[in-house]
């Protein structure tokens, strides 16, 4: 049985101290030398705060770590590497960060359940308050059969239910303090024209990139603006996997990329007759979006080459990652690097302008590729210089400071993990 509690607004109950900007080589370090229990103190500040006794404030932003296992999902706190949560959910749970730094969408039966991880930073004019409370799973409830990708853009999330074919779209921020789906910002729905494996990446009220398809496959997507179709394009055999860009968004294919920009799609060809991009990692400020590149469709979810798509001039090229790897150890640095785990247990960072490798971190034993992609093997996901990396072969969470080539943690866990997300800890960003 699944539990679910309500949780308050991201607001407290007492005294907030003003907090310098300030910056640490440890990602879970507080900017300052103490910790305030919202109980214990004082309001001095003009806020109009709910009431949660278990909140403590903290000297900055602090991430958290999801994770998923079989029948459960656990929460790390990267301050010391503790698990502050070990919460029972039914059945195998996907996991996706929801972009507002606080909440994780955890796929499940009837659709994506929210984890709240418990870290979260208000705005308080010139100034932040960062805290920290307990983790919960909320009573809220994202319905959808057969829930299957989320992607978050520019402070909107959308959902995509396959066996509905319908994206739900929402104001990212306005999870926290949701006590029911119908009560979020912003939200609106999109129903294709046939359920399919679908996706679809928000660009503004009532617009987006939306995929086309049947239960068969996909053929491409369409430009959604104010709930209608603007745009149009059939030149994505197998759509799979779309993120937004500064000015647009970019989906996989089966031989490609296709980029929407300004409103009008552009193909990136891709130099093989099947080289299918089936995820994809962008960064805010460039135009490279990184994707697996698969050239076997037989081949089974081992991958050995990446994808560089220029979105700017639609040209792609692939790099040889020198080692093989799947789809849970693909992601983008802080930075704009590409970062890759290897199944002989190293790091690669690679230049996405130039597609050099230039470091290699040695972080896990080797490990095979399992022919189920469900299966639970090494996953990675970065956050502000740093890498989390899984290894499910020990039950083991390590940290990676990739800027400097080294492991700076490794935590033992109490169960095997499948799938990770991060928790950022920082304030949302407002719906554009």
């Amino acid at each position: 049985m699944t539990m679910r509690y309500r949780r308050a607004l991201p607001c407290v109950v007492a005294a907030l101290f003003a907090l310098g900007a300030c910056t640490s080589a440890d990602p879970g370090a507080d900017a300052s030398g103490s910790n305030t229990t919202m109980a214990d103190s004082d309001h001095d500040h003009d806020h109009d705060h709910d009431s949660d006794a278990n909140v403590t404030e903290i000297g900055g932003a602090r991430p958290r770590i999801a994770l998923s296992y079989e029948g459960g999902l656990m929460v790390v706190d990267t301050s010391d590497s503790s698990v502050v949560a070990d919460l029972p959910i039914d059945g195998y749970s996907r996991l996706n960060a929801a972009g507002d730094g606080r909440n994780v969408l955890v796929s499940t039966t009837g659709g994506w359940a929210v984890l709240d991880t418990g870290t979260f930073t208000v705005p308080h004019g010139d100034h932040t308050h960062s805290f920290v409370t307990d983790p919960v799973l909320t009573d809220v409830l994202i319905e959808g059969n057969k829930p299957g990708h989320v992607v978050y853009h520019a402070g909107r999330t959308s959902t995509w239910a396959d066996d509905d074919g319908k994206g739900t779209f929402f104001d990212t921020e306005s999870l926290t303090g949701a006590g029911e789906a119908d009560e979020l910002a912003g939200l609106w729905e999109y129903e294709a024209a046939a359920p399919h494996h679908g996706v679809a990446v928000p660009l503004g009220d009532k617009t987006a990139l939306v995929s086309v398809g049947t239960e068969e496959g996909r053929t491409g997507a369409q430009y959604v603006v104010d709930g209608k179709v603007s745009a149009e394009s059939s030149e994505c055999p197998g759509l799979h996997g779309a993120e937004g860009l500064d000015d647009g968004a970019v989906a996989g294919c089966e031989n490609g990329a296709l980029i929407l920009r300004d409103g009008t799609f552009s193909k990136a060809t891709a130099p093989d007759e099947y080289g299918r991009i089936g995820n994809l990692r962008t960064a805010e400020g460039s135009p490279i979006a990184v994707g697996d590149y698969k050239t076997d469709p037989e081949g089974g979810i081992g991958l050995k080459q990446i994808s560089l798509i220029n979105t700017t001039d639609a040209t792609l090229r692939t790099v040889d990652t020198g080692s093989t790897y799947t789809w849970r150890g693909l992601a983008r640095g802080f930075d704009g690097s590409a970062l890759v785990l290897g199944t002989d247990g190293a790091l690669r960072v690679i230049n996405p302008e130039t597609g050099e490798i230039t470091r290699t971190i040695p972080v896990i034993d080797e490990w095979q590729v399992p022919e189920d992609w469900q299966a639970a093997h090494p996953a990675i996901a970065e956050h502000e210089g740093f890498v989390y990396v899984t290894d499910p072969a020990t039950n083991t969470l390590h940290t990676v400071d990739y800027t400097k080539g080294e492991v700076v943690s490794s935590t033992k866990l109490p169960k095997t993990p499948i799938e990770i997300a991060v928790a950022t800890g920082d304030a949302p960003e407002e719906a554009e």
